[in-house]
Formats: structure tokens, C-alpha cells, sequence
């Protein structure tokens, strides 16, 4: 556990693409720092949002100002409707237009929308710039921002245009959180949840009990939002581009993901992370219906995301979510899809989560109709 005000920091080993995540009370004070040692001579482009940039884009910019890094702001609007093409191609032109070369760098200045945004960006001006993350939600900092996937949506689902790249640096500073909403950050904390609920039980079990005291900030976010990190590190250093374990990471990603693409990506109505807490609910119910795990994991979960203030199920999205088919047709598109079958992150019980392949299609409906109904 970590003291007040100390900076924890996990490395992500990738042989010469290795980097740090450095995370802690008022990281965002020492950004110039952190950057000019990592890239002493880079110019930057910060890609931002007009949330962040009202909030705190000036201090970041007069931070950069004082180590002699010039840096330009490109802001967009907020919300996953900015993840599109257009947007895009306003970023990338955007860099183009202020002469950046191949060593300088693109910084992500925001949450899990930038973050991709941004990367797919840098990964595609000049075939490859510096990218530096400086994520400002939780589910950011705990997620996104960690392991290189960038890309934007497309209309027939999430994520299904990008690449992985990889960034130099990324600074988490946890006291930015105190500006989320309450609704984004109890959001963000489905990811957190999720990596508990993947292979460490212990870790759910400290959340259960620590709750209130990450959401005060502190020692325990800090730990929170470390241990999430040290989590994903780990499995990316094993298997960077998805090609097996890191799949797990999807845990209640491929319902959720769904649910997301039916709302049209509308924010008011479900945000990312409430995607994740119902398919992570949906994700146990099925394994239970599987008979792969207990039906009393399922609740221990449910109960707890409830506790939490997230949804737990579908009942929300009735003016969205009509039918099964609908659900089908999303998943369909899932990137964990192979050769048209379905593969799903299910679970054996709390932290024991596993990649099951060639899930009946007819199955799955069946469940869905039956949770619809319910």
C-alpha cells in the first residue's frame, strides 16, 4: 500500500518498446519533467476535449511552458460520438498542418475517447509518432490507456477500426479524478472491478471492503488504480496484440460492447463502463446457466455492482434494447469472433475467468431472450 502523495510506478515490459506508468497525487505537476526526460527534444500536439481542456488544459500547458516543450492543444468535443472517422481525420491533419515530425510526440489528454482517438493518430501520421498518454478518467488510467489499443467506432460496432501502439510514457494522476462526475467514476470503476473478477480474488475481495475509501481518493485509489495497471501490464507483456490470454481483459466487454453499439454510443443513456458492469453480471449469469460457475457468484457480483451504483441488467434500455436478435447482430461483429464462432469471456467463479470457445450461437439467444423477459 502506498503512503499519501507518493508516486507508485509499474513498467510495462516490451523488450525496447518497455515504458512507465507513473501514478500518484498531482503526477500532472511534474508532466514537463516526466516528458523531457523520456523525449527531451519533442514539439507536441495535446489532444484534448472541451471538458478537459475548461478544466485542465491551461495548467498542463504552462507546466510543458516551463521545461521549454512547445505544445499546440487540438480540442474536440466530448463524448464516444468523437471515436468516428471525421474526427480523426480533423486530428491527424490538425498535426500535419503544425509541421510535427516523426520524433515529436502526440499526447492524450483525457479519458478512454481521447486516449484511442489520439493513439490511432500517432500511429498513423508519419507511420508512427511518439504518443504519451495523460489519461483523466479512471477507466482510463485503469484500462485504456494501458497496453497500446487505439482506433475509433465504426457504425457496425466498437473498436473495430485501429491498431496497436504502443506509448512511451503514461502519467495517471489520481487526484484529477476528483473532477469526474459521479457517474463517470463509478463507471471507470467497472474496469477496476474486472480485474479482480479475471484472476484475483483477493484483490475483489479488498475492493468489496475498500470502496468508500477509493472513492475519498488517497492510498487507496492509488492502490486501486496501481494494482489494475500492474494487472493489465502483465498480461500485455505476455500476449501484446490479443492473440490468446489478453482476451480476458474483454471480461464483460462482448455483451457490453453490444449494448453500446444498440444505444448508438449515446452517453446519456449508457457509458462505457455501465456496459462492462451489466455484461459483467451477464457474463456469470450465462457461465452459471453453462454450469460453469455458481449461481451464487453471480449475485456476489450483482450485489456488489449495485452497491457500487452501476447497472446490473437491461431494465434501463427497454426503449433501445427490443430483442435477442438485436444483441446477436452486434456480437456478430465482436473482435473475438473466429471464423464466425462465437468466442465469450466466462468464468469458473470470483477471479477465475477463461476463454470459451465455440459458444452455441442458439445458447447465447436463449439466454438473452430469457434476461430480456426477466
Amino acid at each position: 500500500m502506498t503512503d499519501r502523495n507518493l508516486t507508485e510506478k509499474v513498467k510495462v515490459e516490451l523488450a525496447d518498446r518497455s515504458y512507465d506508468i507513473l501514478i500518484g497525487e498531482h503526477v500532472l505537476l511534474g508532466a514537463g519533467k516526466h516528458i523531457k526526460s523520456v523525449l527531451p527534444d519533442a514539439k507536441c500536439a495535446i489532444v484534448t476535449d472541451e471538458n478537459v481542456a475548461a478544466i485542465h488544459l491551461e495548467a498542463l500547458l504552462e507546466n510543458l511552458k516551463a521545461e521549454g516543450i512547445e505544445a499546440a492543444p487540438i480540442i474536440l468535443p466530448a463524448g464516444e460520438a468523437t471515436k468516428s472517422y471525421a474526427h480523426l481525420q480533423t486530428v491527424i491533419e490538425a498535426i500535419i498542418e503544425m509541421r510535427l515530425e516523426r520524433g515529436d510526440a502526440v499526447i492524450a489528454f483525457g479519458g478512454g475517447v481521447i486516449g484511442d482517438l489520439a493513439g490511432f493518430a500517432a500511429a498513423s501520421v508519419r507511420r508512427g509518432m511518439n504518443f504519451i498518454q495523460i489519461p483523466t478518467s479512471l477507466l482510463a488510467q485503469v484500462d485504456s490507456s494501458v497496453g497500446g489499443k487505439t482506433g475509433i467506432n465504426s457504425p457496425q460496432g466498437k473498436n473495430l477500426v485501429g491498431a496497436f501502439y504502443q506509448p512511451r510514457l503514461v502519467l495517471a494522476d489520481t487526484t484529477v479524478l476528483d473532477t469526474l462526475s459521479e457517474r463517470e467514476f463509478r463507471a471507470g470503476f467497472a474496469e477496476v472491478i474486472k480485474y479482480g473478477l479475471i484472476n484475483d480474488a483477493g484483490f475483489y475481495n479488498w475492493l468489496e471492503q475498500n470502496w468508500d475509501g477509493i472513492k475519498k481518493g488517497g492510498k487507496e485509489r492509488i492502490h486501486a488504480v496501481a494494482t489494475s495497471c500492474r494487472a493489465k501490464a502483465a498480461i500485455v507483456a505476455r500476449d501484446e496484440r490479443e492473440s490468446g490470454e489478453r482476451a480476458l481483459l474483454n471480461l464483460g466487454h462482448t455483451f457490453g460492447h453490444a449494448l453500446e453499439g444498440i444505444t448508438k454510443y449515446q452517453s446519456d443513456v449508457l457509458v462505457h463502463g455501465e456496459g462492462v458492469a451489466i455484461g459483467m453480471v451477464l457474463a456469470h449469469a450465462f457461465s452459471a446457466r453453462m454450469n460453469q460457475s455458481s449461481p451464487d457468484d453471480t449475485q456476489r457480483v450483482k450485489t456488489y455492482l449495485e452497491k457500487v451504483g452501476l447497472p446490473t441488467d437491461m431494465s434501463g434500455l427497454r426503449n433501445h434494447v427490443k430483442s435477442a436478435n438485436q444483441i446477436m447482430d452486434f456480437i456478430a461483429q465482436d473482435k473475438k469472433v473466429s471464423r464466425g464462432n462465437l468466442n465469450f469471456i466466462l468464468t469458473h467463479g470470483i477471479g477465475q475467468a477463461y476463454i470459451a470457445k465455440n459458444v452455441p450461437a442458439a445458447e447465447v439467444h436463449a439466454f438473452l431472450t430469457e434476461a430480456l423477459e426477466s
